[in-house]
């Protein structure tokens, strides 16, 4: 008899960034906490075959710590296709971005108001104070702890990126800080998507196709209910957009102290919002955030899911620039995605 093949999925593997050349960027993300780890490269042709880039493909993937998600996989092709999504608008289909815990919000504040005043493109918004859990929670200011957390936007050319600081409260499986860090900041506990989809078909392709946990649902946020929320998203008065949350399966729905890193949050606008679409400049060969990949375990379970699914451009399973088994494809919601076989 043939053992059923196990099958696995776990947080978002990577988040994965073009970029024109590679001292500066491993520069950059080291003061985040992230390492050099693998490096590899792909012929044209084979990158071709799993990314639809023809281009020579030099890829170097940084660590952070322990983490098994969140991590970083800078691409370097030799012919970039666009500039990719640069400092533009969040509010637009398409985008993409990464969210960081941090232990100093104020000090990376500081060095964005450093970079605007030397000239840098740059574009950021202050800290917002939000709170995100037991919003009806009646406090007593100066008297009762403040619970809630502090965040931030900061987009420049080549990554676009939220940050965060908790106050009062802590869930320990979401995010672990590197405190020998510069910036003290964890690996990206989460990463974003912009879809419109009233219906709310496309989301089934994560929680049924994929297997994610479908672990926050149908979280309404308005112009008037977040200051952070309408600078962000450059919300016009009237405007609304719902979260829904896709998490590794070994989270949980009803208790958020037990919550992992490597969610996936999808913000969806109302079909009548005129939206822009962007995706060309937020798939592989563009520069920026270009692509997200999930890691899994039992590959080609996971390529019969995707092949029989509402899914198209899905490529072969092969080898990808470190080695491992993989295959690409876009999924109903417009965004490309590549999934990765653990070891």
């Amino acid at each position: 008899m043939t053992p059923v093949q196990q099958t696995t999925i776990e947080g978002i593997y990577e988040v994965c960034i073009g970029i024109p050349e590679p001292i500066s960027a491993i520069q950059y993300w080291q003061q985040f906490g992230y390492r050099i780890g693998q490096v590899g490269e792909l012929t044209a042709s084979a990158a071709n075959q799993l990314y639809g880039v023809n281009s020579p493909l030099h890829s170097i993937r940084l660590y952070h710590q322990s983490a098994d998600h969140g991590l970083i996989r800078l691409m370097i092709w030799q012919n970039a296709t666009n500039q990719g999504l640069g400092t533009g608008s969040m509010k637009v289909k398409g985008n993409r971005w990464a969210t960081t815990l941090t232990a100093d919000l104020l000090g990376i504040l500081n060095h964005a108001e450093d970079a605007k005043a030397a000239g840098f493109t740059i574009r950021y918004t202050n800290s917002y104070w939000e709170v995100i859990y037991d919003k009806d929670r009646k406090s007593r200011p100066f008297l009762d702890p403040a619970v809630g957390v502090r965040e931030m936007m900061l987009l420049q050319p080549f990554t676009r990126q939220v940050l965060f600081q908790r106050f009062g409260y802590t869930v320990p499986q979401y995010g672990q800080i590197n405190h020998n860090a510069a910036l003290r900041t964890s690996q990206f506990t989460h990463m974003g998507m912009i879809v419109q989809d009233d219906s709310k078909e496309v989301l089934k392709f994560y929680e049924e196709v994929l297997g994610l946990l479908r672990a926050r649902d149908d979280v309404e946020t308005t112009y008037e209910s977040s200051a952070a929320g309408r600078d962000i998203f450059d919300l016009n008065d009237g405007d609304r957009y719902i979260v829904t949350a896709f998490d590794d399966p070994r989270s949980s729905k009803s208790d958020f102290m037990a919550a992992r890193s490597g969610r996936l949050y999808i913000i969806r606008f109302p079909d009548d919002i005129n939206l822009e679409s962007r995706f060309e400049a937020a798939q592989p060969g563009a520069l920026g955030m270009c692509l997200y990949t999930y890691r899994v375990r039992g590959i080609h379970s996971y390529f019969e899911r995707v092949r029989t699914s509402a899914a198209t451009r899905l490529t072969n399973i092969v080898i990808n620039e470190f080695g491992e088994m993989s295959f690409s494809f876009v999924a109903p919601d417009g965004y490309f995605w590549t999934l990765v076989e653990k070891d």
